[in-house]
Formats: C-alpha cells, structure tokens, sequence
C-alpha cells in the first residue's frame, strides 16, 4: 500500500514515488546561483556595483564635474560603533559623502554642497581657487581610503574659509574621523601607520567635540540634522574617546532623563553609561 495504491486502475501505476512529489524549488535554486556568484565577487567589484557617477555644476568656478555616488537602497547597515558611526555589509559609503570640484577645490559635505553666499564664494575663489593645483580625478571605480580622505580635508579647509557654523565644521569632523577609523580598522594594529591614524581620529574627534559643544550654544537644532538628543548622545561618546569621563556622563545623564529621547537612543545611552563605567573603575584600579 501507499499514497498511489488504487492509481493503477486509471492507468498511472507507473506513479508510485513519493518522493518526486514536491519538484525542487526552481526559483530557491535559481536565487541560490546568484547568491553565489555575488558571494564569488570581490568586496571591490560589489563596491564599484552599487556606485554611479554623477554630475555637478561647481557654485564657485561655474564648471561641471563627475563625483561618484551611492545607489539609494543598495546596501544595508549591520552595525554601528558607540558614536553611531554607520557599519555597511561589504563597503564604506562614508567614502563617498564629500562633494569636490578637482577644478577649483571647493568641495563639502553633500549636505552642504552648494549652500554659499556670494561672499563665501569669493572668499573660496581667492583663497582656495586661485593657489589649487587641482585634484587628481579618480581613475579606478571605488575610492580609496586615501583619496577619499583627500576629499574630507579639502572639505574641512573650504568650511574653514566660508566660515562655516561650528555645526558644519565639527560634523565634516565627525565625518573625517569617521573615514580615518574605516581605514584604521583595515590595518594591523601594530603597524605604525595604524598609530599614526589613530592619532589623527583622535584630533578630529577632538574639533568635532569642541565644534559640537559651541554649536549648541549658539545655533537652533537640527544641526547637521540631528536632534539634540542624538546630538548630545554623540557629544558623549566622543567625550568618552577623549577621556573626558565627567562631562561624558552628565551629556548621558540629559539624554536619558529628557522626556523626547526615543526608546532606541536611550537603551544606546544607557549602554554608553555602563562601558564609561567600566572604563572608569580600570583606570581607577590602575592607580
């Protein structure tokens, strides 16, 4: 007897097998094949698929020029460190944040990009524009960390020389320090050009701390379209990198008690609490 017994009267006695009943999932092994040639791919060639070039007018020397972008929706976050910087699957999109014109040099973050003042512009022309040797165009299909850090600072100086808020100045920080930690974290950590960047996230974590604490003194929220929560919540992390464990708490201490943190920020802030803690019992223990 089986499922079948009985069939042969009607002529499909051949049909006796169970076990071809349920036929292979086509479409399951179809994703499957692709799944596997995506995973056959480099972190590169992934990278360089999720990107396209994009064309810009420049608001300073008037001229056209083609930066790199991230396709909208192509890749997810996984993971984020204490500062909420961004952890994507296969690449760093913070790479490409930095708008830059390799004609005159003016470049900022894509935020701000083209937000100028006539007087700003000329102030860019004649101290940045006129002295420019031009930026080398990128000829591969990623950026480099190198070059995308290139990027950053000519960012930081254009913002210098508008004399832009404390708000942007200390984010195209952040921003850096961000891209100079991406880069780090490829290293060895033994390696000395490891030490030496840490030195330099740290000294940009430093401008973003200071650049924050002034910006919130005397400019309206959202800055760098963050709220004030999550924006204090940030200040105490990067307090936390700069050992200042006092005035990380007390940025902590505003988050958690203020009635307009969301749940998610303040379970980030309540973590953020318990590691400074820890930090501060190891170095007291050290003593």
């Amino acid at each position: 007897m089986g499922l079948f017994s009985g069939m042969d009267k009607f002529g499909l006695g051949k049909y006796k097998d169970t076990s071809s009943i349920i036929e292979e999932n086509k479409v399951t092994s179809a994703y499957n094949k692709v799944e596997s040639e995506v995973n056959q791919k480099t972190p590169e060639e992934r990278e360089s698929e999720v990107l396209f070039d994009k064309r810009f007018t420049c608001p300073v020397c008037d001229m056209s020029f083609v930066a790199k972008c991230v396709r909208a929706g192509k890749i997810k976050i996984v993971d984020k460190d204490m500062d909420l910087r961004p952890i994507y699957e296969f690449m760093d999109p913070l790479k490409y944040d930095v708008i830059a014109c390799d004609k005159c040099g003016y470049s900022s973050l894509s935020r701000y990009f083209g937000k100028l003042s006539s007087r700003q512009m000329k102030t860019i022309h004649e101290q940045v524009g006129m002295s420019f040797r031009g930026l080398d165009s990128c000829t591969d299909d990623i950026y480099s960390y190198d070059y995308a850090i290139t990027r950053y600072k000519l960012a930081l100086i254009c913002s210098m020389v508008k004399q832009a808020k404390n708000g942007e100045r200390a984010y195209t920080c952040l921003k850096l320090a961000w891209v100079i930690r991406g880069k780090r974290l490829t290293l060895d950590p033994q390696s000395e050009e490891f030490k030496e960047l840490y030195k330099d996230e740290l000294e940009c974590v430093q401008n973003a701390y200071e650049g924050f604490v002034r910006a919130i003194s005397s400019e309206q929220f959202p800055i760098a379209g963050m709220d004030e929560n999550t924006l204090k919540y940030i200040l105490s992390d990067l307090a936390r990198r700069l050992k200042k464990h006092d005035e990380a708490i007390k940025l902590l201490g505003d988050v958690i008690t203020s009635k307009t943190t969301n749940s998610r920020l303040k379970e980030e802030a309540l973590k953020l609490k318990e590691i400074i803690k820890e930090e501060v019992n190891k170095k007291s223990a050290f003593r």
